[in-house]
């Protein structure tokens, strides 16, 4: 249970920055989705391929004992899926800290300086 519970412990105080900073990520979860969607495929591939040829393997007394994909760890699989969040959400906040544009906010065009400094 300690790699899950590693995991609830980040996604509980990245999910703070949802309500801290207002940054609407799970509001919009498709974008979301699309955002995190191709790692969780690569990974649990690429898991799946490195577990298959012995790469490596898991320690049976900190994990779950859930596999799927045959031979992946559910908790690998949740890992996938929580750092890639945890990731936007920490983005998503400093960019809200900090009032960076990207261009994708609804009704507002990003400035662009072409200095650099709008970073």
């Amino acid at each position: 249970m300690s790699y899950v519970g590693v995991l609830i412990f980040i996604l509980v105080v990245t999910a703070s920055l949802e309500v801290l900073f207002r940054t609407r990520v799970y509001r919009r979860w498709r974008r979301l989705l699309i955002a995190i969607v191709p790692c969780v495929a690569v990974f649990a591939l690429w898991d799946a391929y490195a577990i298959a040829q012995g790469h490596w393997t898991f320690d049976v007394d900190r994990i779950l004992g859930v596999y799927v994909f045959g031979s992946v760890p559910l908790d690998e699989l949740l890992f996938f899926l929580t750092i890639p969040i945890a990731s936007v959400l920490t983005l998503e906040a400093v960019r809200s800290a900090r009032g960076w544009t990207v261009g994708d906010e609804a009704g507002d065009a990003a400035p662009v300086s072409g200095r650099g400094d709008d970073l």
